[in-house]
């Protein structure tokens, strides 16, 4: 599972998620990740462990050496790689910041369907990916 970059695994269907990735990309200079929403074909067999992860709890980051990290430990590694950002990234380590970043990052990744311009359909918010059901009959 080893990859040639880093890559950033989102819920794609949601629009919170979805702005938010753009906000890194555009953040992204030297484009160092690879964006893989997490309804992408092929991505359950190019990452198996992704398949009974919640999407509840925040994005994925996969690093090169395929070391997972979750929520706030991922957007910490996103921006510890990103100048000019890499410079503050250190306040992430002391462990009193830590906890308060993942549980700040654990209240948005909850409630990001109830944010601003960037509604999500709570339907798709807070049912994880594995057990939604697609309804063909309205189709």
């Amino acid at each position: 599972m080893t990859t040639t970059s880093p890559v950033i695994v989102y819920d794609g269907e949601c629009r919170f998620c979805d702005w938010s990735v753009r906000r890194i990309q555009k953040l992204d200079r030297h484009r160092q990740f690879e964006y893989l929403p997490r309804q992408a074909p092929g991505v359950e067999s190019r990452f198996p462990v992704l398949a009974a992860s919640d999407f509840n709890t925040g994005l994925r980051l996969i690093d090169t050496d395929a070391t997972i990290f979750v929520g706030a430990d991922a957007v910490h590694q996103i921006y510890r790689r990103m100048p000019p950002y890499h410079l503050l990234a250190w306040i992430y380590r002391v462990p009193v910041l830590r906890q308060f970043f993942r549980v700040g990052y654990g209240l948005v990744a909850r409630n990001r369907h109830r944010f601003g311009r960037m509604r999500c359909d709570p339907e798709l918010c807070t049912v994880p990916y594995g057990e939604r059901q697609i309804d063909t009959t309205s189709r």
